[in-house]
């Protein structure tokens, strides 16, 4: 049999006994019929596979027709079998729940790997591999993306979009990407400046390029992976701490042209606003914050899903920007849409309805955390449901018909809510709203950040990266936009937050944490331990099986249904993204792409190792060996740096607002992707006016504090840098 018809049926249908000719929308219902089947039976692959016979797999005319056929019908009917991964959460409910089973409990513990392929990178790497027949294309740090054939774990081509590395520190959370988006024989991918770039995927080249960006005053990112539907790239950003107004915006797949644009946030009430959504919005803040001068947050910086059968997509908003309520909106209000799920018009853009999960939010509790689409059985009916377990520790089911309330339950530890009301409203706890310092639990690294979770049918549960990172937030008593004010968290590089961090010391414990959560009872199944928070997103499959990275640097496979660990490998890092898996030629491989960051990883390390960025590759049987891992090489603490003790106290203010986003405590923190102060060579920390005026390390994302600091400020931070080394150094 030849090639059958890709995307609208407009090419021809031939057999052995009949041909049929039809345009588009010209097919009589048994043939329409007959097509179905045979996709659904055979998966995303079957529309040009039988051409790709013919060819070398690999080859441009393969990659070709296997990515060509990559539509939103083609996505559907592969969640019948799940052979591809061809979308960042492999189904368009974004599951991540794998039909595979040929590797299963029984024999996980025979998995070895196949290949690895290094990405190049020092910095974080969040995305999950995407995967049609065998080509497989992961982003890296700083927004690149590598085609690699999965057959063989080599590059097919590489993709830098040449993102300038001096303006690295514009991203809260480090220079990251979570993936990309395929679709009809493109790969779009948006650049960490704001750029939304669409790629051939069999070449690697430009097709088109754009600026999403409504201004440059602002500093916006791209951190998350787009998502594509019907024609349409949609795709949103990240920049709530440095003062930007969220918006998500859906672009033609084959021209760029915008074709709607939606905002979380009011803009200025002098002017009309966009829609009648943003009205509405601006009642819920208080005029005296001037929101739309300090820019009001809520950026959708990662979950966007989409819903085919309700057309509507999901947007998982940012939070406030400032963080401090009082500073943002001082007489209160819920401050709409901030730390909400909204759906709109998949069409249109258009406003449907919405749920706020954290009202009038405080503590940077985003809602942006990944969401997935199910079917449950509650109270006896079949309900259509949102699960979504976003950042202020509270998993919530949502009837995604209408955004209205089903359940919530904390599923760590929370002090700033008793509960949520019948209303689907949060009890608080009024002390933490107060004027004094307190200890945020979850503190604004989240409960549950972007790390991805995953829903398996068959056990009914979700499979849950949880976490507490300490961190006590004390209101700023006075609070500039923008002003690089000593003591002023990350001031110097653009962060309002309207709180200073840990100026009391934080008692709340560290943990992380795998949680297998029943959503329909709403309590914990079982968990799994780790020495550290920050562990990787989630896979799991019907080989009852659920995948997941750790923090300290290894990769490992648990019983879904008893939480058993049933096989382990190291990593050579901390693993941060999800892992996908797919059949190449009839056998199921697993890949997961490793490499230590984000806004936790910047500063801090679990593992004494230090990879580059790795995409690993397993199956049953493998047999290659692992790279060599190298051994993280840390200096001894520092020492010998001259300094004046009283310039202590200002060096510790001016390193507050210009250092400790990316370097962490001195000597205290051990270092991330980022060189912790305290162990560097003395010479290094001597000469520290040459590193921050003359910008050595530009291409590492060093930005240039000239303008920022004065030569003296310099002197006073490299007395707190040394200075809190001797104090922490062990009595001889």
């Amino acid at each position: 049999m030849t090639r059958l018809p890709c995307v609208d049926f407009a090419c021809h249908f031939s057999s052995n006994t009949k041909t049929f000719h039809g345009a588009k929308g010209a097919l009589h219902k048994p043939i329409h019929l007959m097509l179905a089947a045979l996709t659904v039976g055979f998966g995303l692959a079957v529309s040009c596979n039988h051409a790709s016979a013919q060819t070398a797999k690999g080859s441009p005319d393969h990659i070709r027709a296997v990515t060509s056929a990559v539509d939103s019908a083609s996505v559907k009917a592969n969640t019948a079998t799940s052979k591809d991964w061809p979308t960042i959460g492999l189904d368009y409910a974004e599951t991540r729940y794998s039909k595979l089973n040929q590797i299963n409990t029984d024999n996980v513990k025979n998995l070895g790997l196949v290949w690895s392929y290094s990405l190049d990178s020092s910095r974080g790497v969040e995305a999950t591999p995407v995967v049609v027949d065998g080509i497989m294309y992961q982003t890296a740090s700083w927004s690149v993306v590598h085609a690699i054939d999965a057959r063989t774990g080599k590059k097919i081509w590489t993709f830098d979009p040449g993102v300038n590395r001096e303006q690295g520190y514009k991203g809260c959370c480090d220079v990251v990407n979570r993936g990309v988006a395929l679709y009809k024989g493109k790969v779009f991918v948006g650049a960490y400046d704001g750029r939304l770039i669409a790629l051939d995927a069999v070449t690697g080249a430009k097709v088109w390029e754009k600026d999403t960006l409504i201004d440059h005053d602002h500093s916006y990112t791209i951190t998350g992976a787009p998502r594509v539907f019907n024609g349409k790239v949609l795709i949103g950003q990240g920049g709530a701490e440095y003062g930007a107004r969220g918006y998500i915006t859906a672009y033609d797949s084959e021209s760029g042209n915008q074709a709607w644009r939606w905002f979380t946030v009011p803009g200025d009430p002098s002017k009309p606003f966009e829609d009648t959504s943003m009205e509405a919005a601006a009642k819920t803040w208080d005029p005296a914050g001037k929101w739309w001068i300090n820019g009001g947050g809520g950026t959708p910086w990662d979950s966007i899903t989409y819903d085919p059968d309700l057309n509507l997509i999901y947007v998982g908003t940012g939070n406030g920007s400032p963080w401090n309520r009082n500073v943002r909106s001082p007489s209160g209000g819920d401050n709409l849409y901030l730390a909400s799920i909204v759906a709109l018009n998949a069409d249109t853009g258009k406003y449907v309805w919405h749920y706020q999960e954290t009202p009038g939010d405080h503590w940077d509790y985003t809602s942006a955390q990944p969401m997935i689409l199910a079917d449950l059985n509650i109270d006896g009916a079949p309900r259509k449901v949102i699960l979504h377990a976003p950042k202020n520790g509270f998993f919530f089911v949502i009837d995604r018909t209408n955004g209205k309330f089903i359940s919530a339950k904390n599923f760590v530890d929370v002090n700033w809510a008793t509960g949520y009301d019948a209303n689907g409203r949060p009890v608080e706890v009024a002390a933490a709203r107060g004027d004094e310092a307190y200890d945020s639990i979850p503190g604004p690294y989240g409960a549950h950040n972007w790390h991805p979770m995953s829903f398996n049918p068959q056990t009914g549960l979700v499979y849950l990266p949880a976490q507490n990172v300490p961190l006590n937030l004390t209101p700023e008593k006075t609070f500039s936009q923008n002003a690089p004010t000593p003591g002023k968290f990350g001031g110097a590089t653009g962060w309002n937050v309207g709180f200073m961090l840990n100026a009391a010391e934080p008692k709340a414990p560290a943990f992380g944490r795998l949680l297998a959560w029943d959503p329909v009872k709403q309590k914990e199944a079982w968990r799994a331990e780790y020495v550290a928070p920050w562990n990787g997103g989630t896979l799991t499959t019907a080989g009852n099986l659920v995948f997941q990275g750790t923090a300290d640097g290894r990769f490992i496979a648990y019983n879904a249904t008893t939480g058993e660990k049933l096989w382990e490998t190291p990593t050579g890092t901390g693993v941060v993204a999800a892992a996908s898996t797919y059949l190449i030629d009839g056998t199921q491989y697993v890949s997961v792409a490793v490499g230590w960051g984000g806004v936790f990883g910047i500063s801090q390390r679990v593992t004494d190792r230090e990879s580059p960025g790795t995409v690993y590759t397993f199956a049953v049987g493998g047999k290659a060996p692992l790279p060599e891992f190298t051994k993280y090489q840390i200096s001894t603490l520092l020492e010998g740096v001259k300094y004046d003790p009283k310039d202590v106290p200002e060096g510790t203010a001016l390193y507050v607002a210009a250092c400790v986003t990316c370097h962490g405590v001195p000597g205290v923190d051990k270092g991330g992707n980022v060189k912790n102060l305290g162990y560097v060579p003395t010479e290094t920390i001597a000469n520290l006016k040459d590193f921050v005026f003359k910008r050595p390390f530009g291409d590492q994302g060093m930005p240039d504090f000239t303008g920022k600091l004065k030569e003296d400020d310099v002197v006073k931070i490299q007395a707190f840098i040394q200075g809190t080394a001797d104090a922490i150094r062990p009595k001889k």
